[in-house]
């Protein structure tokens, strides 16, 4: 069944996205030699952006997809709001990865070198000191191991490699951070934080912290505005694993990267304590061989990374490795959404904007901060992003009229629209989990993930609360025609792709899985830096933290190495 070769490496890196290429940059950099395994398809650098820059013409149906193919090979993965024929080749197919949905759970997956980092939505939010002590105070979930003082640094130290364009706003909510100039917002965007700000003395409206760059970095260009970054950015201006972290490993000559390598399990030695390798199946021979190393750093996505480490059950771990306390795969979370305030504007119509800004605007949380933003219905909070944009020529399709006197209207730019989007904290919950399923399997014999998550009490009054103060300020802007939905039904878990928790952290090997290092209390060798190590989701979007939360755990696992503890 295995190969007899034994094939060595100082460490294994599972996953190739936004951890995993993180992981791999900085394991390399510090001299170790290091396999990442993939299990989807090479994806390189510039000659796999296939779609960049293509005009609906160039593309297949205009670039839409046939109803029939949605249907059947992409039902989940077609709900993402930049799915189309210009992307659809970077999502998985859902018959070919299924997967049980006891509770409707959207898993959105890409399957590719790189991963998700290819076609993220950029939006980088440092957390607060009271985002790693809410658990603490309010009793829901474990205490984090850290506090923000212990990731600052990386922080730091990620935003500096990644490049953040943003703007300091000395908010205790929203830690500032290392950036670039910021991008500008529209005509309609600043009116509109005018007033809101000026409305409430809570509310902080502010140009998106985005990882696009706004100036040169490192040898990358800044961006273009050309508004298409989730096809490939030819610039490096879009930070992604491909284009940045996996090339920086690559220059060390330290990185093996081996994409069609599906991870089965990893292997655990009961004799040294620790995890030796793991069981990998090659996608195209269907071989399976076993890869060593003296650290494993597990950066496949939440759900990935819970169903290998779910999978990998021994005498010792007869319910799935370092799962010792019962808890892996349980207090899955998810950002809720969903909440859509939109707008029109009759003002500024002389005002227009420049290219297509890959970036919009952001209203950090404002609830439950002190004593005179508490709330007594829910705890935790929301935060609001959105857009300010003019409707172009393509409105005609939709509009009455023909012939020279429709093209004539069409000339000139429509009204001028916004939108804010609510997103809210999810909180932990045992009840929200994954598992493996006892008959179901895939095509590589690797029983399917059964998940089942749902929104609590707590989260559905946080979204009375936050449409309602979506009218208010839309109202307050003084927009016409303001319409505010809550369309809960068709936003499940998962949606956000914002996935968290599964193997979380802390303090306590009875009631955690990982310590403050990303270390498994159990095996003091195996690292899990993606969502799965979150104890909490705060209401940020994950990615720097994901990254900084990496390179702490880096750090420390080298020293570690360096010392003979592992």
């Amino acid at each position: 069944m295995y190969l007899h070769k034994r094939v060595e490496f100082d460490a294994i890196v599972v996953g190739s996205g936004m951890t995993g290429g993180y992981a791999a940059k900085e394991l390399c950099e510090k001299g170790l030699k290091t396999l990442v395994l993939e299990r989807g398809v090479s994806f390189e650098h510039n000659s796999s952006f296939v779609t960049e820059h293509k005009k609906p013409f160039d593309l297949p149906l205009r670039g839409q997809i046939p109803p029939a193919e949605l249907q059947m090979d992409y039902a989940t993965q077609g709900k993402v709001y930049l799915f189309d024929q210009a992307t659809k080749h970077l999502f998985v197919k859902d018959s070919e990865q299924p997967y049980i949905q006891e509770k409707p759970f959207d898993w959105i997956r890409a399957n590719q070198v790189g991963g998700r980092s290819l076609m993220w939505a950029r939006q980088t939010y440092r957390w607060s000191p009271m985002d790693f002590e809410s658990n603490l105070k309010d009793g829901h979930g474990v205490d984090w191991p850290i506090r923000y003082k212990d990731i600052e640094p990386w922080y730091d130290y990620a935003e500096s490699f990644v490049g953040i364009s943003g703007r300091a706003e000395g908010l205790a909510q929203l830690p500032d951070g290392k950036f670039l100039a910021p991008m500008e917002m529209t005509a309609v965007e600043k009116h509109a934080k005018a007033a809101i700000e000026s409305s409430y003395s809570d509310r902080t409206m502010t140009i998106g912290r985005c990882a696009v760059l706004t100036q040169e970095l490192n040898g990358r260009q800044p961006c273009h505005y050309c508004g298409e970054c989730e096809r490939g950015c030819s610039t490096r201006s879009y930070f992604s694993s491909v284009s940045v972290s996996l090339p920086a490993a690559a220059a060390t000559g330290n990185m093996t990267l081996q994409p069609n390598s599906i991870v089965h399990s990893i292997i655990y030695n009961p004799e040294t304590g620790r995890a030796e390798g793991v069981h990998v199946i090659d996608a195209l021979t269907r071989e399976m061989t076993a890869y060593f190393a003296k650290v494993i750093f597990m950066c496949a996505s939440t759900l990935g990374t819970t169903q290998i480490m779910l999978n990998s059950k021994s005498e010792s771990f007869p319910n799935g490795i370092a799962n010792g306390s019962g808890v892996l795969g349980h207090y899955l979370g998810d950002h809720h959404m969903g909440i859509n305030a939109s707008g029109f504007s009759d003002s500024f119509n002389d005002r227009f904007y420049s290219g297509s800004r890959p970036n919009g605007i952001y209203i950090p949380r404002f609830r439950n901060l002190d004593s005179e933003s508490v709330r007594s219905d829910y705890v935790r909070g929301f935060a609001y992003q959105g857009s300010s944009w003019r409707a172009g020529p393509g409105r005609g399709a939709s509009s009455a009229g023909i012939g020279a006197d429709l093209k004539d209207r069409l000339r000139d730019p429509g009204p001028w629209e916004m939108q804010l989007w609510g997103y809210g904290e999810t909180l932990p919950r045992f009840e929200n989990h994954c598992r493996l399923s006892p008959n179901a399997v895939d095509q590589w014999g690797i029983p399917q993930l059964i998940v089942s998550a749902d929104w609590g009490e707590n989260e559905k009054a946080m979204r009375r609360d936050c449409m309602e103060c979506a009218q208010e300020m839309m109202e307050a802007a003084g927009f016409r025609d303001i319409s505010v939905t809550d369309d809960i039904e068709n936003n499940p878990q998962g949606l956000a792709i914002h996935e968290m928790g599964t193997a979380r952290m802390g303090r306590d090997p009875k009631t955690s899985v990982l310590n403050g290092f990303n270390q498994a209390h159990e095996v003091n060798n195996l690292f899990v830096t993606d969502g799965a190590c979150m104890a909490s989701t705060a209401v940020q979007n994950p990615s720097i933290t994901y990254l900084a939360l990496t390179a702490r755990a880096v750090n420390y696992a080298v020293g570690l190495l360096k010392s003979g503890a592992i």
